[in-house]
C-alpha cells in the first residue's frame, strides 16, 4: 500500500487542523491504521491509532484534542487537530500495519509509512 499524507501548515496556537492520509494499493480494511510525529531533536511518537473495528486510542497528550477516522470506503485516514499548541509542532506521518497481533503503538510495527505533512504551532 502507498500512503499520501496531506494537510499540515502553519497555524497559530488554539486552532485545527485535519490532517488526511490517502491510501492506493493493498486492502485499506485490513490495516490497523496510525499517525505518528517527530518533532526536531526528538524521537518519534504515536499520535492516534485507528484499528480495523471500531476501536481508538490516542496518546495522553492529545487525547481529548485529536480525532483520529478512518473512511474505508474511500481508502482514507484522517486525523483532526482541535486546540493546537506549540508542542504539537512535528512532522506528522501515516502509517499502515498489516500485523494484527502487534503492538500497535510501536511505529516499528509498520510496514508502510506516508511521506510526512509538517505542522508548525507557533504565535
Amino acid at each position: 500500500v502507498q500512503l499520501q499524507a496531506c494537510g499540515g501548515g502553519f497555524v497559530q496556537p488554539g486552532d485545527s487542523l485535519t490532517l488526511v492520509c490517502t491510501a492506493s494499493g493493498g486492502t485499506f480494511n485490513n490495516y490497523i491504521m496510525g499517525w505518528f510525529r517527530q518533532a526536531p531533536g526528538k524521537g518519534r511518537e504515536y499520535v492516534a491509532i485507528a484499528w480495523t473495528g471500531d476501536a481508538k486510542a490516542y496518546q495522553g497528550a492529545v487525547a481529548g484534542r485529536f480525532t483520529i477516522s478512518r473512511d474505508n470506503f474511500k481508502r482514507t485516514l484522517y486525523l483532526r487537530m482541535n486546540s493546537l499548541k506549540p508542542e504539537d509542532s512535528a512532522l506528522y506521518y501515516c502509517a499502515a500495519s498489516e500485523n494484527q497481533g502487534s503492538n500497535a503503538f510501536d511505529g516499528n510495527n509498520y510496514a508502510y509509512w506516508g511521506q510526512g505533512t509538517l505542522v508548525t504551532v507557533s504565535s
